[in-house]
């Protein structure tokens, strides 16, 4: 039997607690699948089936009920652990985790600070989030909303805010109103569910239209395959901000309204590690000023920056 993962222990008492794996993958901020392949994978590790699951209802086994205490008991500790060892540690680095994007001048605004590592799994933004919280990295840039922040016990800082625009078809570059635009909404939940979540948001608050994809173009060259067949320009996403465009294909300003997508720097909200505090503190203060809500912009209901009035 390999080692057994605190994370997969965290996904068993979850499902344990909900007895429904999408009430529990929605706690967990994770896709559904990747709740079930986990706990697949910890039963065949523990060599015991922890839960008896049909269509419609979800039970605990005699084993799995067996061992929820003992690992509700084993988590509290190794969380006390971590928190004991936040508290000693000062020498390691400050680990940082990102999406896409990172303030050009990072360096500059943490040194004399804190000893700064910036992790290279680069995973979409609920994954860098769910990273914070579990304790495998100090910081990370990443989209958040606060009802994550509330059930990841995290706090946030602004520090970035792209408008999003259209890709076209053609020569016209004038400004396109967000009802006449298109939106791509991945199947893969796993890779894309911070953006479809934002996409889909957007689309029901403008009128937008959803196309449903499964290929993971919502960047690169795929994306720019779809942009070709559709009728209408189609919303680039905060990963494809900086691609350069194929000659055949424009960038469009949305207006009615303006598309903000936010970047946070989010950290554990009891983080007692005076590094990890400076670290934050120092590149939330070389933001400046950011104040993306005003008049005539869209951001999502639960976007923790919404209330920041410009």
């Amino acid at each position: 039997m390999r080692n057994v993962e605190l994370r997969q222990l965290r996904y068993f008492l979850a499902v344990a607690e909900e007895l429904h794996f999408g009430r529990a993958a929605s706690r967990l901020l994770i896709a559904g699948p990747s709740l079930s392949q986990q706990i697949k994978a910890l039963e065949r590790d523990l060599g015991v089936p922890l839960f008896a699951r049909d269509r419609r209802t979800v039970a605990l086994t005699s084993a799995g009920a067996a061992l929820v205490p003992e690992v509700r008991a084993l988590l509290e500790r190794a969380d006390e652990l971590q928190r004991h060892a936040r508290q000693l540690s000062g020498s390691r680095p400050v680990r940082i985790g990102y999406v896409n994007w990172l303030p050009p001048d990072l360096s500059a605004r943490t040194a004399g600070v804190a000893q700064l590592y910036v992790d290279a799994w680069v995973v979409p933004s609920h994954q860098q989030a769910a990273r914070v919280a579990d304790g495998s990295l100090d910081l990370a840039v990443c989209w958040v909303r606060k009802n994550d922040l509330a059930q990841l016990g995290l706090t946030a800082r602004l520090i970035g805010a792209d408008r999003l625009y259209a890709v076209a078809v053609g020569t016209d570059t004038s400004p396109v109103r967000a009802k006449d635009i298109a939106v791509l909404v991945d199947d893969d939940v796993t890779s894309w569910q911070s953006w479809n979540d934002y996409a889909e948001e957007f689309a029901e608050d403008t009128g937008a239209v959803v196309r449903r994809i499964h290929n993971g173009a919502i960047t690169g060259p795929a994306f720019f395959d779809h942009v070709r067949v559709c009728t209408t320009p189609v919303l680039n996403s905060p990963k494809g901000q900086t691609t350069p465009l194929p000659p055949d294909l424009v960038r469009r300003p949305v207006i009615d309204p303006e598309v903000l997508w936010t970047w946070s720097l989010v950290r554990h909200t009891d983080e007692v590690r005076a590094d990890v505090i400076a670290a934050a503190e120092a590149i939330a203060a070389g933001a400046g000023d950011l104040r993306p809500a005003r008049d005539g912009v869209w951001l999502p209901a639960d976007d923790p920056w919404r209330a920041l009035r410009g």
